[in-house]
Formats: C-alpha cells, sequence, structure tokens
C-alpha cells in the first residue's frame, strides 16, 4: 500500500545516480504525534537536499498527508553525487543527518574538512523546537556549537559520502557506511 507519493518533488534517482528519496526516520513518538521526516534531493536547479517532516493523514493514519510538508533544512549541493542521505533518530531524541561531501571526485571544493559548511558531515538537530528562525533548534551539546568558525549543527565532519546510519542497540555507538574511493565500501 502506497503511504507516501512526492515523485513530483524528488530528483529522479536515475537522473545522475545518486539523487532521488534518500531517507526516512519516523519520530520517536509517532504512535501520537503521526510525524516522519524525509530527506530527498528536490527537482530542478539549483541542486538541493531536504529534509522535511510530514504527517501521517487524519482520514487514514495508514497514509501520509503529502501536503502537510514542513521544510526542516535546505542544503545546497554542488553535485548530482555524493548527496549521502541517512538520517536516523539517536537515543537522544535528535534527528542524525548524514551528508556526503557535495560530489564529484576527490572532493574539489574541499567540504569534507571545511566546518563552516554542511557537507560532509553528520548533523544532529533537534526537530521538537525551533530557533534563530529556523524549523529546529541546535543541541547545547553539540562539539562545534560554540566555535566561531563552524556550522553548530556539524555532530562529526570528514565523511565523503556515508550511505547508512545506525545506533548499535547494544553500545549505542553512531555508525555509519561510508563509500570508499572508487566505490569499494568502507564500514
Amino acid at each position: 500500500k502506497l503511504f507516501l507519493d512526492i515523485r513530483e518533488k524528488v530528483a529522479p534517482w536515475k537522473k545522475n545516480n545518486e539523487e532521488g528519496l534518500l531517507g526516512l526516520a519516523f519520530h520517536p513518538d509517532f504512535a501520537k504525534n503521526g510525524q516522519f521526516f524525509v530527506y530527498y534531493t528536490a527537482e530542478g536547479m539549483p541542486r538541493k537536499s531536504k529534509i522535511s517532516r510530514f504527517q501521517v493523514s487524519a482520514s487514514d493514519p495508514s497514509k501520509a498527508d503529502p501536503k502537510s510538508e514542513t521544510v526542516i533544512m535546505e542544503i545546497d549541493q554542488p553535485f548530482g553525487n555524493h548527496n549521502g542521505g541517512s538520517i536516523e533518530f539517536g537515543p537522544d531524541g535528535y534527528l542524525y543527518i548524514g551528508l556526503g561531501d557535495g560530489g564529484s571526485g576527490n572532493d574539489p571544493l574541499g567540504n569534507g574538512q571545511n566546518l563552516e559548511t554542511l557537507l560532509g558531515s553528520i548533523l544532529r538537530i533537534d526537530v521538537d523546537h525551533q530557533a534563530n528562525g529556523k524549523n529546529y533548534a541546535i543541541p547545547a551539546d553539540n562539539p562545534f556549537v560554540d566555535r566561531a568558525d563552524a556550522s553548530p549543527e556539524v555532530f562529526t565532519y570528514g565523511h565523503r559520502n556515508g550511505y547508512g546510519l545506525a545506533f548499535h542497540p547494544e553500545t549505542v555507538e553512531l555508525w555509519q557506511a561510508e563509500i570508499g574511493p572508487m566505490g569499494g565500501d568502507e564500514v
């Protein structure tokens, strides 16, 4: 049964092979609030990735309401690859977002080592609160929250193109599957 159809908003993956609907995470209180989050590459130019909140339909809880979209965050993407794409709620209730370095080969823009950009990082945001004109808040204990030359959303950086996030069920460590050079997989 089709849950959510936002095809007209999402860039087709066949266009650049690494764009499209990239991640989905249900809110920890989904049973009560009916909220879930989607990470996708938006159709059109300039290239943008979006993290959006959606709500289940009031009339049919087995379907999403596609008109309920609230864009939480938009990220400019310089190329059609290395968008990352995994989103996951942590045991702390915050949303973790795995972003690739923005694409091309060998990170030509240096995003993976640049704390001032969101690209090449795992972000950690609070989607239950809003602050500073954004549809999210920054957790006070994020590692770069007090650093002037860093985006406070950044939790870790130096990533090429992480495609999977998961929290270990026993140790609660955050794990990310990562694409290595020349298509080799690293974990």
